[in-house]
């Protein structure tokens, strides 16, 4: 799909939808991104993310009364065109908040926005937020179609880093009420009942709006670990959509009696460096910013570097037997 100019969106849309709303067919006013264009690293200027809209229509779109699915539709789009960041088999409304199937709204990350809380101030949020898509960095050799590379790593030029290893496990997310996979409305695994019996007993220390995202190591999936701190080790901490800093958490982990994800390295970035980092029977490294960030700048903030064929020997491990990993002695 080509990239357009901004007239040429706007003329090209109209002309395809014949200059008239495709929601009610009243004379068209405006070419709506249909995706908005804050999301996107190039400002989604692509016809088939566009739908002409008349004044009220267009009102109605920005509210999200008017769903993505729906403009689509009716300007006969085939194509589902997302920021690449966004995951192709999860429904979202236009400021980028995912849809759940029950059709809950989890917070995106535009949902802080002063604008956007404006024209959504009719939605009710999830409580719950999905991780986000961590990017692979340039040399990373594990990086597949359907997975996303860095586009431009200067975002970490002299920064303090800090390099973790990348452990084979799942990634999972607890919070004062709740405990889930990747998924938000992921569901029972035996592999998942030792973590859950972690947070069973810490949950309560963990502040309202909060949460903890690490790696559940139970279980074996591809890496088999027989010197690990704990099965359940910390890689973030958010307090809402804030990335606390590494050594924030490093505190709350401490305070939450939890292990960390192995450190490689904290300093200021040094590329070079940093590539000397992976050794063989590992799944990969992890770096990140060492300050705080937002949900919103995540895939500027954090890049990953994964062994090369990775997927191959991922399998469908919750299928499989159980193998426990081994703890330190």
């Amino acid at each position: 799909m080509e990239l357009l100019t901004r007239d040429d969106f706007r003329n090209g849309v109209f002309k395809r939808d014949r200059y008239l709303c495709v929601n009610c067919g009243s004379p068209g006013i405006d070419s709506h991104h249909i995706m908005e264009r804050r999301l996107w690293p190039d400002g989604g200027y692509y016809i088939d993310n566009g739908a002409t809209v008349c004044e009220p229509c267009h009102i109605q779109a920005e509210m999200t009364n008017i769903s993505c699915e729906t403009l689509r539709e009716k300007a006969g789009i085939k194509q589902v065109l997302l920021p690449p960041h966004l995951y192709s088999d999860q429904r979202y409304d236009k400021w980028g908040n995912p849809i759940m199937p029950n059709g809950e709204r989890l917070r995106g990350e535009l949902s802080d926005d002063e604008s956007v809380k404006k024209v959504l101030e009719h939605v009710t949020y999830s409580s719950y937020i999905k991780y986000p898509r961590t990017y692979h960095l340039p040399w990373s050799p594990g990086c597949t179609e359907n997975d996303r590379i860095m586009p431009d790593i200067t975002c970490f030029a002299d920064k303090e880093v800090v390099v973790t290893t990348k452990m084979d496990g799942e990634n999972t997310t607890m919070y004062r009420d709740h405990i889930h996979a990747r998924s938000i409305d992921s569901g029972n695994h035996p592999s998942r009942n030792r973590v859950k019996a972690i947070w069973g007993s810490i949950a309560h220390e963990i502040p309202e709006e909060y949460r903890v995202c690490g790696e559940n190591l139970f279980a074996k999936h591809s890496i088999a670990y027989d010197n690990l701190s704990g099965y359940f080790e910390v890689f973030s901490v958010w307090n809402k959509l804030t990335c606390l800093s590494w050594s924030e958490t490093e505190e709350w982990a401490g305070l939450l009696g939890l292990p960390i994800v192995p450190l490689l390295y904290k300093g200021v970035w040094d590329k070079d460096l940093i590539h000397s980092f992976y050794k063989e029977g590992m799944e990969g490294y992890v770096v990140r910013l060492a300050s705080s960030f937002p949900y919103g700048k995540f895939r500027f903030s954090v890049g990953k570097y994964v062994r090369a064929n990775h997927v191959q020997t991922h399998g469908h491990w919750m299928r499989q037997e159980i193998v426990p990993n081994r703890l330190k002695a």
